[in-house]
């Protein structure tokens, strides 16, 4: 991420101290993030450009060029008629130089390791839990009476535990697969109501009635059993629609892997893009839903022998790392 060229014409000082000022402000907003790989970058919901998640400072990851941390350009002097103050003099109370830059390192700081009120990250997770080789199968758009059970059965000859990412009017009308999949020991994940990818052009009030009412709909099928994650439709989450799932101790989850098996690309294609090189802990994307999955099913018995044989070991998702 970098700084805007908006947020440049905002400094206005010369002299060295601001272009110390004006480094320091790059040094804070060049800090290495984890690339949103999975198109599941933050899009700002609308009326809500440029509002933080509620209750949190704005992570730098999210895919939208943050305006630097407050304090950190010149005010323009009363009765200056637009003119900066003038070069070289801090506006009162205001750091400068080196001062600036540790004031916004700090900032950065706590925006990156911002947590829900549960301790759960606002960041996005897209990575495996685990310290090496380690992977992490999800499933997205089920569950799905003729293609979930063919699903499980893969995994369970291949010894695999996933997250499956569930609707939740699928959920609520075939709660049976829900149990199933939870009695396979697989863990559960948000997908939303009703899989609206536009979702994160809707007002607020939308996007949190989709998140909750989902969850509630999965908890009534599987009494007892944790939903973990939230995983937005089409990866399009906002600032809010973070902070809406980690308040309600849901991991807000991406991907790092799609071969977009929902596509039906084909099965070569779809092996030749899981087989490509892996980035380290990967968070693999597949679908039991949202039709023909035929596809999926045979990708999955290939793909999860070979994955062992490079060694691999299966896991879940990052939950609580920031």
């Amino acid at each position: 991420m970098g700084i805007t060229s908006s947020s440049a014409r905002r400094v206005r000082r010369t002299g060295p101290v601001a272009t110390a000022a004006v480094l320091g402000i790059l040094a804070v907003t060049a800090a290495p993030a984890l690339a949103a790989t999975d198109g599941s970058a933050d899009k700002p919901a609308a009326g809500a450009a440029d509002r933080p998640a509620a209750g949190s400072a704005k992570n730098p990851e999210a895919g939208r060029a943050d305006k630097p941390a407050a304090g950190t350009t010149t005010k323009v002097q009363p009765g200056s008629a637009g003119k900066p103050a003038a070069a070289g003099k801090p506006s009162a109370g205001k750091p400068a130089g080196s001062a600036a830059s540790a004031e916004n390192s700090a900032h950065a700081a706590k925006a990156a390791n911002a947590r829900s009120a549960a301790g759960i990250p606002l960041a996005i997770s897209r990575l495996a839990e685990g310290p090496g080789r380690d992977v992490a199968i999800t499933i997205d758009d089920g569950p799905d009476p003729r293609w979930t059970p063919q699903v499980l059965e893969v995994l369970r000859k291949n010894h695999v535990k996933a997250t499956f990412c569930m609707i939740g009017t699928k959920a609520q009308k075939y709660p049976e697969l829900v149990r199933s999949v939870a009695a396979d020991g697989h863990r559960l994940c948000n997908h939303s109501v009703d899989h609206d990818v536009t979702m994160d052009h809707k007002p607020v009030a939308y996007q949190k009635q989709q998140i909750l009412e989902a969850k509630a709909m999965i908890e009534k099928a599987a009494p007892g059993v944790p939903v973990g994650y939230y995983r937005a439709p089409g990866g399009a989450f906002t600032p809010d629609s973070r902070a809406i799932a980690a308040e309600s101790g849901m991991r807000p989850l991406g991907w790092s892997v799609d071969p977009k098996d929902w596509s039906r690309p084909g099965l070569p294609a779809i092996i030749s893009s899981l087989e490509g090189k892996l980035p380290q802990q990967p968070t693999v994307l597949f679908h039991d839903g949202g039709g023909d999955r035929s596809e999926t099913v045979a990708a999955l018995e290939q793909y999860l022998p070979w994955l062992t044989e490079q060694g691999y070991r299966f896991t879940f998702p990052a939950r609580t790392n920031p």
